[in-house]
């Protein structure tokens, strides 16, 4: 922690000596949280910099989806909105609320940060500690964006991918309210509500929501369906102190239910039974926000709090029905400081620890009150960043992080980005170098399997590209590549003779455990363009990932990482009619990839083709609808897991 603080001091030191010689400018509006996104004139401003920048002033590759483009997506589970974005891979064990597990540029599932309202997520319970998309709905979702490429310099542990950042929405009148009620195929349905108010003193705001489907079979050729049903709550309030502080609270939470087909013993095999799961996400947020030396140093100070209580049920079992129990915590602690040194030039630097803790129990007929596993560990971090526009439209950033970590000790690691404005802005160019890492879980660590010798994975990456305006059109090309090393993998113990030292603890023997011998390699193309021709906008994307094994003379050496589509594409086009009927055809295509590592098992690859439309009934009121999987298109994400075919919904939205 003294490194922490040295550290941290020099950053502001430098940016204070800075200060004091930089002429006076308009102070940066704060970044409360890394989660407020506004439009200016001047472009679309992103925050998963985590503060408020222009985005052509920014040389990573960022995708933004606003509140407009998510209600025209039609999308109830935020994986689904995210699949349509470039680089982004999503697979799932079945049908609505089944695990759903999320990829950037080919990166593992849990090498993507999540962040809800300012909050990381992620669940310290699950072996790599990743989060499940399943049970994460758009709800009272207003804006999405999603970083591609290594940002850990920023965002820290598991930020080898890049970082999705979901905000919800944040009232901007006196009195607002908004009600959705959707249903349809597999007996689905979805209620949304949601009020607010914003005035001189601050705002508020309250949603809920509830979705409840039959779904389908989570075993392919299952019989019997596998349903899931949601309930949740959010709300988020800001209350100005002073005419410089104010005071920010957020609360998210959701408890879920999903059947699913289990392995069920002497052959192992899928088939339909009674297990089912539980799943309860909590996460809250409080924050001071501070202006200091006329505005121009925003300050926040903020913790920030997830649990995540998970428990599988089988209800055949004569004893110990409840077969797994598990929690897994997080609390995180932040201080930031944004800087306006000088016109066009801003630092932000940070101090953070982020205590983690995991209790897991698996009951069994043998042992029904086993004693529960327990961990916990500790990371203190700091980091420092500086953008400034060095000549006209011409943008550079580069960052340092620190982490020390109480078990494996300490990591440096940094960043740098250029982004370069041209012609009035109709061209851009960017470019940038990121490193990532991810610590070691604490099931990694001190689980059955655990290896407290463990080191974090670590991966250099970098990519470069072009945005180009021509009349209507905008486009948009990108080439990234990354190496990552030192990544934890399973290592198997013999069965007998010669064994390593690791596979005895305490003179048992065990089947295996952790290890850092692992290494991946990406490589892809990401293009994506949007025009308007008379009254049809037209919106697509399309991504080339190469992601592969890298471990030179393993078994599995340059063969396709799993469940890594080389190829994926999206093509969207929507008219407005005169009689104000809009109308969208959605279009994506994912190519073949294989199930498993020794590219055995192949999964074919698919066309899913959706129909949307929306009808304004009254000012404020809309009644839309949409067909997903027109063709009924047979398909498979996970091998042996079944997916929804042609289904249909009907809804209302209303907004006041």
């Amino acid at each position: 922690m003294t490194k922490t603080v040295l550290f941290s001091s020099a950053c502001f030191a430098i940016l204070a000596a800075t200060c004091a010689h930089a002429d006076e400018a308009a102070a940066p509006r704060p970044d409360v949280g890394g989660v407020e996104a506004a439009n200016t004139l001047d472009g679309t401003v992103v925050v998963a910099t985590r503060s408020l920048q222009r985005a052509d002033r920014i040389g990573q590759s960022v995708t933004v989806l606003d509140q407009k483009a998510i209600e025209a997506g039609q999308a109830t589970v935020v994986a689904d909105l995210l699949a349509r974005t470039p680089g982004v891979g999503v697979s799932r064990n079945g049908g609505p609320g089944q695990l759903t597990t999320l990829r950037i540029r080919g990166a593992e599932g849990d090498q993507t940060v999540v962040v809800v309202d300012g909050v990381k997520l992620n669940d310290p319970s699950q072996p790599g500690g990743g989060y499940n998309f399943a049970n994460l709905l758009t709800g009272d979702v207003s804006r999405v964006e999603v970083l591609r490429g290594a940002q850990s310099t920023l965002w820290g542990s598991q930020a080898i991918g890049g970082v999705v950042n979901i905000v919800t929405a944040q009232p901007t009148r006196p009195f607002e309210a908004s009600l959705d009620l959707e249903g349809g195929s597999m007996d689905t349905a979805y209620l949304r509500a949601g009020v607010g108010g914003a005035g001189e003193r601050g705002s508020w705001r309250l949603a809920a929501a509830h979705y409840a489907t039959a779904g389908v079979s989570a075993y392919r050729f299952g019989k019997e369906a596998d349903g899931f049903h949601d309930t949740g709550f959010s709300g988020r309030g800001n209350l100005k102190l002073t005419q410089d502080a104010s005071l920010d609270l957020r609360l998210v939470y959701s408890k879920g239910r999903n059947a699913f087909d289990g392995f069920p013993p002497p052959a192992f095999a899928f088939a339909d039974d009674g297990e089912y799961g539980t799943t309860e996400d909590l996460v809250g947020y409080g924050g001071l926000n501070a202006g200091l030396l006329g505005g121009r140093l925003q300050n926040r100070l903020s913790f920030g709090y997830t649990r995540t209580d998970r428990e599988t049920f089988n209800p055949a079992q004569a004893v110990a029905t409840t077969t797994f129990i598990a929690r897994g915590q997080n609390k995180r602690y932040e201080y930031q400081g944004v800087l306006d040194i000088a016109p066009g030039w801003t630092g932000t630097a940070g101090v953070e620890r982020e205590e983690a803790s995991m209790r897991t129990a698996a009951p069994s007929a043998f042992a029904p009150n086993p004693v529960p596993a327990t961990a916990q560990a500790a990371i203190d971090s700091l980091y420092g960043q500086v953008q400034g526009e060095v000549a006209p439209g011409l943008t550079l950033t580069g960052g340092l992080r620190h982490d020390d970590h109480d078990t494996f000790g300490g990591k440096t690691l940094g960043q740098a980005a250029a982004a370069w404005s041209l012609n009035g802005g109709a061209t851009v160019l960017r470019a940038s170098f990121g490193q990532g890492f991810k610590a070691p879980t604490l099931y990694q660590l001190f689980g059955p399997y655990g290896n407290t010798g463990l080191k974090p994975e670590q991966a250099d990456g970098w990519d470069a590209g072009i945005e180009q305006a021509l009349g209507g059109v905008r486009l948009t090309a990108t080439y990234f590549a990354r190496r990552t090393t030192n990544q934890i993998d399973f290592a198997s113990c013999p069965s007998g003779g010669a064994a390593p030292a690791l596979c005895s603890v305490g003179g048992t023997r065990r089947f295996g455990y952790y290890d850092n011998i692992a290494r991946t390699r990406a490589h892809g193309v990401e293009l994506a363009g949007a025009a308007r021709l008379g009254p049809v906008d037209l919106q697509a994307n399309y991504s080339w990932t190469d992601a592969r094994n890298d471990v030179a003379g393993g078994v599995n050496f340059d063969r396709f990482l799993a469940r890594r589509p080389q190829h994926q594409a999206n093509v969207s086009a929507g008219r407005t009619w005169p009689g104000r009927l809009t109308t969208t055809v959605a279009v994506r295509y994912v190519g073949e990839s294989f199930d498993d590592a020794a590219n055995t098992v192949r999964l074919k690859g698919y066309t899913l083709v959706d129909l949307r439309a929306s009808y304004p009934l009254s000012k404020g009121l809309e009644l839309y609808g949409r067909v997903e999987n027109l063709t009924d298109q047979a398909y498979e994400t996970v091998h042996n897991y079944g997916e929804p075919g042609r289904t249909a919904y009907l809804g209302l939205r209303a907004r006041y």
